[in-house]
């Protein structure tokens, strides 16, 4: 047998196939794979002695992760799907039955080889996920999913799996019939030989073959209203922003009432059809960043190792205090809140227990993780309680006189080998960290509001920050589930910094008579979660209004100012919290129009613009990324694609453009030059960085040209 797959014989005439790839954490199917599983079910096909093959995994909790995405680029081509479907359907036809032996996650490639099998066990508990997540990186089930699914468990269950991404746990599975039944993960062999038996007997698994290989048989109205309220659902979901879900739906629509093998054609074709997209390529992007940032220490060094971090003491029990701490405890770290009194205390216990109550509510979490969790997590309002900690995180009100005291007194409660790191979203790490007696173990450690949902934190090295403290804050951040970023210290840092010129722009565009719900049409449209304005009201436009004056004294030639904000600070009109901003808020939360408001807004307008909607996105999100250039020019971030992960990891940046740089590139330097030079009147905000100039002289990207190669369903 070859490198990555071994048969063995078992007793009652039956073969063992065991993926498992040397080296590796989780299978994949590369190109080698695939060649040896081409070898193997030749051989397996030319066996008339055996009575039934079973199909596990070597990897403890891990069955197949799908493809090896690094043979991956945007360019597919129908040969290399065409490949899959040969592989697959060769498997379908093996002159016995066969069983895969799910035990953990079953992902894409691997999902779609055990639907060409006649049956599927799961093991029983949490590490057991069975999915097609192909439309999270701009493609679609390409070796039969789209086609093999609906067959097996309906057209509803089908649609809802392939065109989200998410997968299904063994109970949901055994309910759809996605799997035969859920076992103990020691007793599969088992149940798979009596399944063997069973079906020898009943002669079922010809039954099964034929019956998945003729068209589903939905009548008209069945299909019409099937793929009616689907298609209407996943426009809503995707807002026309990502084309593969609907490619999917349609796939599965045009092949669903064919033969198999016509319906497998079909999908082949839709594949290549998203699979030479620039969103595809965008999102595998994003994977492939992601995998990185979970790999990499966070400093150049990757022999420096992290001091580990066991227990968390944070400074504040507010709305972000409570955050960092809950999230700690969640994950296993021994954490306490601290703050000046008994009822802030309580009530950030209070919130910590409500973001565990409310993931029950949807059944991702369960009471027991809720007791454990306050098993490691306490409150106090005594400093003392910090003395023990491996780690301080400074979570008060954003005021640098206030947070500079705090830092030198607690100097002399805490461990002296201890690091503090501060929440901070826009001070100076470099000057808050003069007032700790060890500035090499001192940073910024920001957080993103609401914790308990949003994945990024920034790490931010001061000028002395050793690279012991950034790998240690990098290791906690992983170990809490969040994405880690490590940046230098500059005004706003990398986030804050990047997106300020954008909400100061709408803000410009306010001033110059552009309609409010306009601007974030427009913003949305583009692909923004939510617009500018209404992004203010939800943070709090005085959070705003502060963050923007520590970007305009750092970037004076080009931030602009904002009266218009601080007189709605000074009138009380902070956004949601207050009831009132920029919008009124109805009894039920949600925005609503505010004619105080907009008398308010008309006393601020200088002028009246005439702007196509394209001149307002351009104003917003060119400001964005020219500013996004600039961070990279300063080496605020260690590459292009932390700059592109921060923003759609922190503000929702849309995915499916990559990130700023990468927008950039796929617009083209001399094409975004042109753009900016229209605008250059309004400031220095739109004057053409230096490494946008030299990528148009030189024909340069900020990113590597993609290279050609074949797309495989992932």
């Amino acid at each position: 047998m070859g490198h990555h797959l071994k048969l063995e014989s078992l007793t009652g005439g039956l073969e063992l196939l065991t993926f498992d790839t040397p080296g590796q954490k989780v299978n994949t199917f590369s190109a080698a794979v695939l060649k040896e599983f081409d070898e193997v079910v030749a051989a397996l096909s030319k066996r008339t002695d055996l009575r039934g093959l079973l199909v596990t995994s070597g990897k403890p909790g891990q069955f197949i992760a799908g493809a090896d995405l690094t043979e991956v680029s945007a360019e597919g081509t129908k040969d290399s799907i065409a490949h899959g479907h040969r592989l697959f359907s060769a498997f379908s036809e093996l002159p016995f039955p066969t069983v895969a032996l799910i035990n953990g996650a079953c992902m894409g490639g691997g999902t779609e080889l055990v639907l060409s099998l006649d049956y599927r066990l799961a093991a029983e508990g949490p590490q057991t996920k069975i999915g097609l997540p192909e439309v999270k990186i701009g493609l679609i089930p390409g070796w039969g999913g789209t086609q093999r699914l609906p067959r097996l468990v309906g057209i509803d269950a089908a649609i809802e799996m392939i065109t989200s991404g998410e997968p299904v746990d063994a109970r949901r599975a055994t309910e759809i019939g996605l799997v035969y039944d859920a076992v103990p993960a020691d007793k599969l062999i088992a149940e798979a030989t009596y399944l063997i038996d069973e079906t020898h007997r009943t002669g079922e698994w010809r039954q099964i073959r034929l019956k998945r290989s003729q068209p589903f048989g939905l009548s008209d109205d069945q299909f019409n209203f099937a793929f009616g309220i689907a298609e209407g659902a996943v426009k809503a979901k995707t807002r026309g922003q990502y084309p593969a879900p609907l490619v999917a739906l349609k796939a599965i629509r045009d092949g669903i009432n064919r033969p198999l093998q016509e319906g497998l054609a079909i999908e082949i074709a839709a594949f290549h059809e998203v699979g030479t997209t620039t969103i595809a390529a965008n999102l595998i992007a994003q994977f492939f960043n992601t995998t990185r940032l979970q790999r990499e220490n966070g400093v150049d060094n990757r022999d420096i190792q992290a001091r580990p971090i066991q227990h968390v003491g944070v400074l504040g029990a507010g709305l972000m205090g409570a955050g960092i701490a809950t999230a700690c405890a969640r994950r296993g770290v021994r954490s306490v809140m601290v703050d000046v009194d008994n009822a802030r205390v309580e009530h950030g216990m209070k919130s910590a227990r409500k973001v565990v109550e409310d993931r029950i509510a949807i059944h991702r979490a369960t009471p027991g993780e809720l007791a454990d969790m306050f098993s490691l997590l306490t409150g106090s309002t005594s400093r003392q309680s910090f003395s023990e900690c491996d780690l301080i995180v400074e979570a008060v009100t954003e005021n640098e006189k206030l947070k500079t005291q705090i830092i030198s007194e607690l100097a002399s409660v805490v461990r002296p080998d201890a690091i503090f790191a501060s929440n901070t979203s826009t001070i100076s790490i470099t000057r808050l960290a003069k007032a700790w007696p060890s500035p090499e173990r001192f940073a910024g450690m920001h957080y993103f509001s609401p914790v308990d949902r949003m994945p990024l934190v920034e790490i931010i090295r001061g000028e002395k920050t050793s690279d012991e403290t950034v790998v240690s804050l990098v290791a906690l951040a992983k170990k809490i589930g969040k994405t880690p970023i490590v940046v230098r210290d500059c005004p706003g840092f990398l986030v804050n910094r990047i997106l300020m010129p954008y909400m100061a722009e709408a803000i410009v565009l306010l001033e110059e008579g552009i309609d409010m719900d306009r601007i974030d049409k427009v913003a949305t449209k583009w692909g923004m979660p939510v617009g500018p304005i209404t992004l203010y009201d939800m943070v709090g436009i005085d959070v705003g209004y502060y963050a923007g004056l520590v970007l305009q004294a750092g970037y004076a030639d080009r931030a602009v100012t904002t009266p218009l904000l601080a007189k709605l600070v000074e009138t009380g009109r902070l956004g949601k919290k207050t009831g009132k901003g920029f919008r009124g808020i109805d009894k039920k939360g949600k925005f609503i129009a505010d004619p105080e408001a907009q008398q308010l807004v008309a006393q601020f307008v200088r002028k009246k613009s005439e702007l196509s909607d394209d001149d307002i996105a351009d104003r917003l999100f060119l400001c964005m990324s020219l500013e996004a250039i600039r961070a990279l020019e300063d080496k605020i971030a260690r590459q292009p694609g932390d700059i592109d992960m921060a923003m759609i990891l922190g503000v929702n940046f849309p995915a499916f453009r990559g990130g700023p740089l990468r927008w950039c590139d796929t617009e083209g330097a001399a094409n975004l030059i042109n753009r900016a030079k229209k605008w250059e009147s309004l400031g220095r905000r739109y004057e053409v960085p230096a490494a946008l100039a030299e990528a148009a002289r030189q024909g340069t990207r900020f990113y590597p040209a993609p290279q050609k190669s074949a797309v495989r369903s992932a």
